[in-house]
């Protein structure tokens, strides 16, 4: 088979919810959880003939917090997979976990039913910030969390950092790095603080809590990039960083813009040339899938001009880049006004050329959103250029 698909199921529920967090998760919902099991089990069955010619590489237990959810049920679901998917023997198979919700036991089950991969939310080695996100563990319980997952034999691990939070300077966040450092994983994923719309910690900050500034974020960004590049974690994307061999194969779907299904309430698609959405509903989500009700929140095709936006946005994301003829060959558009305008920024040193490719540099990727919109806009304009001679000439054709 040559083409080929990940596959992302979502797990809603968590044990508290954290302030930072506006990700589709609910707390104190348990009593949910078997109609849920009910729900996921019956739609991947219904999906699975639409997947028919690809092979699944990838298969990601996101959250929420899936290791909550309990050993049994992921793996229910994941022999369901096997059963309904052609799953690649050497498939990538993931499962984001809270120290809290780790332990030897269930770990070597869910290793033996095939998770390979887990990615554990540490946060922060100190536990007066991890109570200030409202998170739910220690610092004291991620290094057992750690200790229990290498005990079940998972050899891929990536530990979860988050940067400018309430009351922390850059020696705090170096400490975090280093402790994190010490514990060994694969895989690091680093992710600058925001504050959401509608999260308790907006509201603490609309009451007066001060933040790190974002020159200070940028500064702990800067030096977490060129602390983990000298203890051999690569970027290979704006927030990731991993020893050689382990980046995140379901992630770079994402940024690659590779095909991929999602199952369940507020979880996304690219599949068939469509990108589509599920309702951020749990309860509607499982009357939907078992009664058959609606569940399809939204639903487009994606032209091939707009995937030449998203080539852009994504690709300039990471740390491969884009490519003049990858852009040409793919989009049949011009790449010369683009080139103009990374070469400004290489000028300033925002970008960097690599042979035949552009990439970002750390100092680009803090000013990503701006100098990406920055591209798009020039990607419409040259859009419109070759889209109105032509309009024009059927419309004298017509004359």
């Amino acid at each position: 088979m040559g083409r080929q698909l990940g596959l992302y199921i979502h797990i809603p529920f968590c044990k508290s919810k954290c302030d930072y967090c506006d990700f589709y998760s609910l707390p104190e919902r348990e009593a949910r959880m078997d109609a849920y099991q009910k729900a996921l089990l019956a739609h991947l069955k219904e999906t699975a003939p639409q997947a028919k010619g690809y092979l699944v590489d990838t298969v990601y237990f996101g959250g929420g917090t899936p290791s909550f959810y309990g050993e049994k049920r992921l793996r229910e679901l994941l022999s369901a997979v096997k059963k309904r998917f052609e799953v690649a023997g050497n498939a990538e198979i993931s499962l984001e976990a809270n120290p809290d919700s780790v332990d030897k036991k269930s770990m070597v089950r869910l290793r033996r039913a095939g998770v390979n991969r887990v990615s554990l939310g540490m946060q922060s080695a100190h536990d007066d910030e991890l109570e200030a996100l409202h998170r739910a563990h220690t610092w004291q319980q991620t290094r057992q969390a750690v200790a229990a997952i290498r005990e079940a034999k998972v050899k891929n691990l990536t530990l979860d950092l988050i940067y400018g939070l309430p009351g922390q300077d850059m020696a705090r966040w170096q400490d975090s790095v280093e402790q994190a450092i010490a514990l060994q994983p694969e895989h690091l994923s680093c992710y600058g603080l925001k504050v959401e719309e509608g999260t308790p910690l907006c509201g603490r900050v609309q009451r007066g809590e001060v933040l790190p500034t974002d020159d200070e974020q940028a500064d702990m960004y800067l030096w977490g990039v060129e602390r983990l590049e000298a203890a051999g974690y690569h970027q290979y994307e704006i927030s990731n960083f991993a020893q050689t061999g382990f980046q995140s194969r379901h992630n770079l779907k994402y940024w690659l813009t590779r095909p991929y299904l999602g199952f369940g309430p507020g979880a996304h698609s690219d599949f068939g040339g469509r990108r589509f959405s599920f309702v951020r509903d749990l309860d509607a989500y499982i009357d939907g899938v078992l009664n058959g009700g609606p569940i399809i929140d939204e639903d487009d095709l994606i032209p091939k001009r707009e995937r030449s936006g998203e080539y852009l946005m994504l690709r300039l994301r990471t740390t491969w880049g884009i490519e003049e003829w990858e852009y040409r060959r793919e989009y049949f558009m011009n790449f010369d006004p683009i080139e103009q305008k990374l070469a400004e920024y290489e000028h300033r040193g925002w970008a960097a050329r690599d042979g035949q490719r552009w990439r970002l540099t750390p100092q680009g990727f803090l000013v990503s959103n701006q100098l990406i919109g920055e591209l798009l806009e020039l990607q419409e304009s040259a859009t419109l250029e070759t889209t109105l001679p032509r309009v024009r000439r059927e419309r004298d054709q017509e004359i």
